[in-house]
C-alpha cells in the first residue's frame, strides 16, 4: 500500500486564500469530534464547510494531510503552554511542594488546551495508530525537551546532563500518558490523576541532584 501524501499542498497568502485554508481546519476539527477519524472524508469536510471538492483539494491532497495540519497546531498549542511555563518560573523550584503545585498547573493547562481543541481526543488516537503523526508527536517533544533542558542546565541545581536527559524524557511521557488517559475517560477524577502524576514527576526531579551525586561518589 502506498504512503498517502501528508502535507499540504500549497499555503496561501491572500485574504481569501487563508480563510477557505482556514475553514477547511476548524471544519475539519470539528467533524473528528463528531464522527471520529475512520469516518471523516473529505466530501463530509466540503459538505460541512460550504466548500467544492477542488477548493479543498487544491489546499489538502486527502484527510491525512488534513490530519497532520491539525496534529501540528495541537502540538504547538501543546508547546506554548510548556514555554510559557518555562519563562514563569515553572520549572524552577526549591521545595518538593513547589515543584508539585507547579506540575499541576501545567498538566492542567495542558490538557485544557488539548480538550479546547478542535477534535483533540481523535488526534490523540491517530497519533498512535499513525507513525508520521507519531513523527509530529516527536518533533514537538524534542522541542520542549530543549527548553526545558536549557533552563535546568543553567538555572537548576548541578546533576549530570545525561542523566537529567533521561529523567526529562522519563517525565514527559509519564505526563503525556496521563493527559491521554484523562482525555480518552472522562469519568476519572481528573484532579487525583493530576496530583498522583505531579507527585511522581515532582518527587522524581525534586530528588534527581542527591541521586545524581550519589551516582558519582
Amino acid at each position: 500500500m502506498s504512503t498517502p501524501e501528508l502535507e499540504a499542498k500549497s499555503r496561501p497568502s491572500r485574504r481569501n486564500g487563508i480563510n477557505t485554508f482556514e475553514a477547511i481546519l476548524a471544519t475539519t476539527g470539528e467533524l473528528l469530534a463528531e464522527v471520529g477519524f475512520e469516518r471523516l472524508t473529505t466530501n463530509l469536510v466540503c459538505e460541512r464547510a460550504g466548500l467544492t471538492p477542488p477548493a479543498l483539494y487544491r489546499y489538502f491532497p486527502n484527510k491525512y494531510a488534513l490530519l497532520t495540519e491539525l496534529t501540528r497546531r495541537l502540538m504547538d498549542a501543546q508547546d506554548e503552554v510548556v514555554f510559557a511555563w518555562v519563562e514563569s518560573g515553572g520549572a524552577h523550584w526549591t521545595t518538593l511542594s513547589a515543584a508539585v503545585e507547579s506540575h499541576i498547573r501545567l498538566q492542567k493547562e495542558i490538557i485544557t488546551v488539548t480538550r479546547a481543541f478542535p477534535g483533540g481526543l481523535w488526534i490523540l488516537r491517530a497519533i498512535r495508530a499513525m507513525p508520521p503523526l507519531q513523527d509530529v508527536r516527536v518533533q514537538s517533544r524534542t522541542a520542549v525537551l530543549d527548553r526545558i533542558f536549557a533552563f535546568r542546565v543553567k538555572d537548576g541545581p548541578p546533576v549530570d546532563e545525561e542523566r537529567l536527559k533521561l529523567s526529562m524524557r522519563v517525565s514527559e511521557l509519564m505526563s503525556y500518558a496521563a493527559m491521554e488517559m484523562l482525555v480518552e475517560d472522562p469519568e476519572l477524577d481528573e484532579d487525583m490523576v493530576i496530583e498522583e502524576v505531579a507527585w511522581m514527576i515532582g518527587r522524581y526531579h525534586f530528588d534527581l541532584p542527591r541521586r545524581s551525586q550519589l551516582s558519582k561518589d
